[in-house]
């Protein structure tokens, strides 16, 4: 598989894509579908909010009213003695009330919005993950596994930010603004406009900010993402990496993508830390134009001091919501780039079934057919040329040939991990396409060289959470090809909890296991890739015999590089530069001299020489 290795080379998937981070009106209407199932909590959390903000509004101008009276009192020397007449105390136990409520909406308005963003999130991790689960395995070749991870772990806790509070957020801060520039406008209107006078300055800050903001947080999406992939593949490859001594240099490849995702960072802290302290600089001088001018008009008696005071509070109300719309724009930027990773998995091709599928004969007789089969990876560098054989039900078959020849692609077709481009692959003869593939392979076990296993307890392992298969089942498979031998001197047997690849297994143990895994629905077909590569020849010895009646009335196809494995098969296909090259038994092809005599040659030579030399 073509995996690119992340920070350099290597096919690059479209999430490594650096286009422009914009908000985007399509794109945001696919990811509000998310939040569509909640609209009843977000529309509690915008009321909520709307009386919190009605609250805030009217607070600076109690506070404007109570200063009004307090100095009403002190001009007409009635204080402290009749301070309720002039109403400062009922304005103070209003005020108290107020506080009180801004305080209970606030906590209610969080929870609401809190505990929406949690189940918006799951429900966003399980739809990239329910479609990950559904995407052909060409999109793995193309997509490192830690790029995966950041889509489903890290990107939807960008969204949640989306709907929780960029929406709401905006939302409150522009009615905040529209509320607070009535309410000046309404007080006073020169005053209102010596407060808006800043407001240019403002606006071409927001500009600038927003047309930087864009690049660098797509750029930190793309950063973290490598990252992940990182860590992913060479956490996964460790043993490779100490076996050749490579801990230094893989030390500073990471030294250089983890400074790559700090400078995106950083690039993002630096038109932070010049926006936030321009718009405060910004503030600072429209608060001392608004003294100077309020206080002459106080001065003269065209204001009061309780007017000068509530303006100045409303211009810190003003100036806040302009904050808060920035730090959203930011997240908003974040959250659309981390949305244009999310829609580029929902939107991949998933593994498509035909839209009317032929049932699939039960049981199947097991008959395979290859007619003129070609199939590529990529365009059209063919792996597969004109490929046609047939396998009669119960027959034992095997694929042998040089590396990349193409033996494991004729596997891979046939259980319709690939789409193969030209030619027919039929069984029973029913073309595999217009079959549903979950119903098909049902009908075939699988046993690959490389062996993972869950994370979970051994009789897991084996039933592959099919609960239809029975403990008593599970044991039984498990000696029919003979895993109890090991299995029951585990602490725990069958109950025994295995880390996920089953490291504490040996190579040859979780081959047994995968044997056992792939018998479980009783297949009629069984495919074995390089199935008894890992497995030493005492292990070998054990599995013969079981291998012998698991193939009767079955029809088998094996991948083996060791010829030993495969003598006794019906038919051996020998493939050489995709093509089939030649066909018969052991005994037949030997007699013919070519391509398979020299393949047993060399590998009987091979194993003699290393003999000899042991």
């Amino acid at each position: 598989m073509n995996v690119p290795m992340p920070g350099g080379g290597g096919q690059r998937g479209k999430f490594y894509t650096n286009e422009k981070a914009r908000f985007n009106p399509r794109l945001f209407r696919k990811l509000i579908r998310f939040a569509l199932p909640y609209w009843k909590m977000l529309l509690l959390a915008l009321l909520l909010m709307g009386l919190f903000t009605a609250a805030d509004i009217y607070r600076p101008l109690l506070e404007g009213q109570a200063i009004d009276a307090f100095m009403e009192g002190v001009s007409e020397g009635t204080l402290p003695m009749q301070v309720a007449r002039n109403g400062l105390m009922q304005l103070v136990g209003l005020y108290a009330l107020m506080v009180l409520a801004q305080f209970v909406l606030s906590y209610c308005r969080t929870m609401t919005l809190r505990s929406t963003g949690q189940r918006i999130i799951r429900d966003i991790r399980s739809a990239v993950f329910r479609k990950v689960q559904r995407l052909p395995l060409s999109f793995f070749d193309k997509h490192p596994a830690g790029v995966v991870v950041t889509r489903i772990v890290n990107d939807p806790d960008a969204l949640n930010e989306l709907f929780t509070t960029v929406v709401l957020g905006m939302f409150q801060n522009i009615i905040v603004l529209m509320a607070v520039t009535f309410a000046i406008f309404r007080t006073d209107v020169s005053m209102a406009l010596c407060l808006m006078a800043a407001m240019p300055l403002i606006a071409l800050a927001t500009i600038v900010f927003r047309l930087k903001a864009r690049v660098i947080f797509l750029e930190i999406r793309n950063r973290l993402a490598h990252i992940n992939a990182f860590l992913d593949e060479h956490i996964s490859g460790m043993g490779v990496i100490k076996a050749f001594h490579m801990e230094k240099s893989k030390i500073d490849e990471f030294r250089n993508v983890n400074k790559a995702y700090y400078k995106a960072n950083m690039r993002n802290v630096v038109v932070m830390g010049i926006f936030r302290p321009f718009i405060d600089c910004v503030r600072y001088l429209a608060l001392a134009l608004l003294l100077w001018y309020g206080g002459i008009r106080t001065l003269g008696g065209a204001a009061s001091i309780g007017m000068l005071y509530m303006f100045i509070k409303y211009m810190g109300m003003f100036f806040h919501p302009l904050m808060e719309l920035a730090e959203e724009f930011n997240t908003l930027q974040s959250s659309m780039a981390a949305g244009e990773k999310i829609n580029a998995i929902l939107e991949e091709d998933e593994e498509v079934d035909p839209a009317d599928p032929v049932p699939v004969a039960r049981p199947l007789t097991g008959r395979i057919e290859f007619d003129h089969v070609w199939f590529a990876y990529e365009g059209e560098n063919w792996v597969l040329r004109d490929v046609s054989f047939v396998i009669e039900p119960g027959q034992s078959a095997a694929f042998v040939g040089a590396t990349g020849a193409g033996k494991t692609s004729i596997i891979s077709l046939l259980c319709g991990f690939y789409e193969y481009q030209k030619g027919r692959i039929l069984i029973d003869g029913v073309e595999i396409k217009s079959m549903s593939k979950k119903d098909y392979r049902r009908h075939i076990g699988l046993v690959l060289q490389d062996v993972f296993l869950m994370a979970g307890d051994i009789a897991t392992n084996i039933r592959m959470w099919n609960e239809r298969v029975s403990d008593e089942r599970v044991r039984e498979i498990a000696r029919y090809v003979q895993a109890d031998s090991f299995i029951d001197k585990l602490p725990g047997g069958y109950d025994h909890v295995l880390r996920s690849g089953g490291g504490t297994l040996s190579s040859g143990e979780r081959q047994l296991i995968s044997f056992a895994r792939a018998l479980t629905q009783d297949p009629e077909i069984l495919v074995m890739d390089e199935a008894t590569a890992n497995i030493d020849t005492n292990t070998e010895l054990l599995i013969q015999e079981a291998l012998l009646r698991l193939q009767q009335n079955r029809t088998t196809i094996a991948v083996a590089h060791r010829l030993s494995t495969i003598k006794n098969a019906d038919r051996i296909f020998v493939i050489h530069k995709g093509r089939i090259r030649e066909s018969g038994s052991h005994d037949e092809l030997m007699e013919h001299r070519g391509l398979y005599y020299h393949l047993v040659q060399l590998q009987y030579n091979g194993a003699s020489e290393q003999g000899q030399q042991t």
